[in-house]
């Protein structure tokens, strides 16, 4: 989606009117310190002391919340609540947000404000507590329901259709009486998101995710089990033969499918390289997709922008978050998608060139003309920074344990080690710079350092580059006695490539996450800095510099906007990778064994196949069967 358009899409959604009818929760999360716990006298058991609580919209309440935070101008709840301490603060929240409590009702009897409370000890929750198990509705609270939203439908743009749960305002009596609503009013978009309905609500749209579509086609799933892309497409093939109207599933990080009368579209899933909380994302994705229809785009449009909003909001811990419009743009101008991830994640999926290791992921025209070819550096071609997580992983914890480094216990310790490790997984390609900035929150997150005790993100860098270059330094020395080879420390047959393409009058680029007068350093080094003649590019000391988009930019602007098909791009990281493939290159994943310097590492293939990869190679010892390919004689 162009930058123009979105940012037309979010002004006008702030023109829409929605209302939202459902079942509106409150989630209460309740962060338990058992350092100030102590021995209740009535029980003698331990007691459980709460540092801090905080409260946010769930359910509906979540979707128009939501809505809210999009600036959508006029915004509906239909709902009831209970005569209890958390109805009122349900509605406070509200109000706040802007959203309109009018048809907010209040059954006194047999009702309680549905509430989730969650406590937390340390970063784990507890065994919930609930209110509202055991509610029903009554008959007089129903009409009174279902009145008031025939007196709002043809004042707004939309209506969203909410079930939460069992016990909330969808009983037989109401959910008929609502379809009656939906049928009388045929030219008003009603969309029903329903965890236990969703075949009851004749006339309305539907959006689910792809469980709840399976178990619709009478295929039961595990909430946490994989459904293939094959079954979720057929099962929205069946559902819309079905219900004669446009449904949306969500397949979280693996995107989402719409369905109409036009056929199937696919929005792919965002890589979010940040710790996620997933909860709520469903609801922020419907609003998202749903104000985007109420402003009149169709529902391919409408998917990305649910996709959007969902992609920022499952960034924000302990919270069931909201997504602004600056936040919506910035994620949307140049969002990270995830790309084939059933084969990324299956290497039974793997087709190979014919007698190769070569894994072909896309087909691409045979008339190739590439006359660019840029190289990530390190793990691509030199491993004279083989090792470098090691180095900083341990880095790392130090820096998220400060002084509690010792005296942690090993809980905590293991905690934190698997989160660094997984960090550095995900971050794996961006310039070190960003690391430590992204860092930074890791730190925040766990809170063993204080904020006047930390350092920012080129302090932090500082003594991670200090650390590998101990390590480089000496491997550059070992070259220098002879006592290693430079073959020890590049990828199979590297070099022998490298002079190919160069003498076939490919311009070579060589970039890099590492600071630039590093990487031209090791470059001369490693005997192979001059075939470079496009140029060397590394970090430059700015966290908004991305040395490889920098090296991209250059390059389109050098050779034009529409030729991009002469550029190919070799890298084993995704950032380089997924630029490359946003720009319309060619795109060589390196899926590299930096140890053993040949063979495939299986991680690296995933992570590069998700980031756009057209061709997977293990390392260049096939350098004459992947030259051909790419038409390079």
């Amino acid at each position: 989606m162009k930058a123009e358009l979105l940012q037309e899409i979010i002004e006008r959604i702030n023109s829409v009117k929605i209302a939202v009818v459902g079942d509106f929760c409150l989630d209460a999360y309740w962060f338990v310190d058992e350092s100030k716990s102590e021995i209740s006298i009535e029980t003698c058991h331990a007691t459980r002391p709460v540092r801090q609580q905080k409260y946010s919209l769930g359910g509906a309440g979540n979707v128009t919340n939501n809505l809210a935070a999009m600036e959508v101008k006029d915004i509906r709840a239909l709902g009831v609540i209970g005569h209890d301490p958390f109805g009122p603060e349900m509605v406070n929240l509200m109000k706040k947000a802007g959203i309109n409590t009018d048809n907010l009702l209040i059954q006194n009897e047999q009702w309680a404000t549905h509430v989730y409370i969650k406590p937390y000890i340390d970063d784990k929750e507890q065994n919930r507590i609930d209110f509202g198990n055991y509610n029903k509705l009554s008959e007089e609270t129903a009409n009174r329901l279902i009145y008031n939203l025939e007196k709002e439908v043809n004042e707004v743009d939309l209506v969203i259709i909410n079930q939460q749960v069992l016990s909330g305002i969808h009983t037989e009596y109401f959910k008929k009486k609502l379809v009656e609503v939906i049928n009388r009013f045929p030219e008003k978009i009603f969309i029903a998101d329903s965890r236990n309905y969703t075949d009851f609500y004749t006339g309305a749209y539907r959006k689910m995710n792809d469980t709840e579509a399976s178990l619709l086609c009478g295929i039961k799933k595990e909430p946490d089990e994989i459904v293939p892309y094959s079954d979720t497409l057929n099962a929205a093939k069946t559902l819309y033969h079905r219900y004669q109207k446009p449904l949306f599933i969500t397949r979280g990080s693996r995107g989402s499918l719409a369905v109409n009368e036009s056929g199937v579209t696919e929005t792919l899933g965002l890589m979010i390289i940040s710790k996620v909380d997933t909860v709520g994302a469903g609801d922020s994705y419907l609003a998202g997709a749903a104000a985007t229809l109420a402003v009149g785009y169709p529902m391919e449009i409408a998917t990305e922008i649910g996709s959007y909003v969902a992609g920022v909001t499952v960034q924000k811990l302990f919270q069931t978050g909201t997504a602004s419009p600056s936040e919506i743009l910035r994620i949307g101008q140049d969002p990270d998608y995830i790309y084939h991830p059933e084969m990324a994640e299956d290497i039974r999926q793997a087709r190979y060139l014919k007698d190769t290791e070569i894994e072909i992921i896309r087909e691409w025209p045979k008339d190739l003309c590439i006359k660019h070819a840029i190289f990530d550096h390190d793990g691509t071609i030199s491993t004279l920074r083989e090792g470098w997580e090691h180095i900083m992983a341990p880095m790392m914890i130090k820096a998220v344990l400060g002084d509690k480094f010792y005296e942690a216990d090993e809980t905590l310790y293991h905690k934190i080690e698997s989160r660094v490790y997984e960090f550095i997984d995900k971050t794996t390609g961006i310039q070190t710079l960003m690391q430590m900035k992204i860092l930074l929150d890791l730190i925040r997150e766990f809170g063993c350092v204080p904020e006047d005790q930390m350092l920012d993100e080129f302090g932090y860098k500082e003594i991670y580059n200090n650390e590998l270059m101990l390590m480089v330094k000496e491997r550059e020395r070992k070259l220098k006695r002879a006592e290693l080879s430079v073959e020890d420390f590049t990828m199979k047959n590297a070099l022998p490539l490298l002079k190919k393409l160069h003498n076939a009058g490919v311009k070579l680029y060589l970039a890099s996450g590492t600071d630039k007068e590093d990487v031209k350093n090791e470059a001369a080094v490693l005997g192979y800095d001059h075939l470079f003649e496009g140029g060397i590019f590394g970090a430059v000391g700015d966290v908004n510099k991305e040395a490889k988009k920098i090296v991209l930019d250059h390059i389109l602007d050098m050779i034009g906007e529409f030729e991009t098909g002469q550029i190919a791009t070799f890298g084993d990281g995704p950032v380089e990778i997924r630029e490359t493939h946003k720009r319309g290159g060619i795109t060589i994943g390196v899926a590299s064994d930096e140890k053993k310097r040949y063979g495939l590492n299986q991680i690296k293939r995933t992570r590069l196949i998700k980031a756009g990869a057209d061709i997977i190679i293990p390392d260049f010892s096939q350098s004459a069967e992947l030259l051909s390919l790419l038409n390079i004689k």
